[in-house]
């Protein structure tokens, strides 16, 4: 099983944020981006592994700014860490106010995802060839946020 690189499985997703999407002021449910978030995270895994996958964490997310009805929201998937079957993915998630032209930060994801066998078991998926200075920080920060949960016990 050889290795991937970082831009192999990476994927941006794009979608409107519409009326069923928000609440009565306008604002979208934190709860439809974090199903954007995960749907984004499982595209990316799964074209690393191009196995089965499952979340088996996410990290706190902060939402630096709202989404509102008829923004576009992008999210971001791109995995910085690999181990022998699951996969720390960082998901990047943007709003654009399309009248009037302006990107905004929403805030970031960390997802571990677990690729899996024919029979639900943990399978061994490629490695990860890490290209540039700035891959090899983000898979540095990421191994020492996942020895963190590690040693706080939130993770296996």
């Amino acid at each position: 099983m050889g290795k991937k690189t970082i831009t192999e499985s990476a994927t941006t997703l794009s979608e409107v944020m519409m009326p069923v999407d928000a609440n009565h002021y306008g604002s979208v449910h934190g709860g439809t981006i974090l199903r954007l978030v995960d749907e984004a995270a499982f595209v990316t895994a799964t074209k690393h592994a191009r196995k089965n996958v499952v979340v088996a964490s996410m990290d706190h997310i902060d939402f630096r700014h709202p989404v509102n009805m008829g923004d576009v929201l992008t999210l971001s998937a791109s995995i910085f860490h690999t181990g022998r079957t699951s996969m720390d993915i960082e998901v990047k998630i943007q709003a654009e106010k399309i009248k009037e032209g302006k990107k905004v930060d929403i805030g970031f994801a960390y997802l571990t995802m677990v690729a899996l066998d024919k029979k639900g078991r943990p399978a061994k998926i490629p490695g990860l060839i890490l290209k540039t200075k700035e891959e090899r920080n983000k898979n540095r920060q990421i191994r020492l946020k996942r020895e963190r949960r590690l040693a706080d016990g939130l993770l296996e």
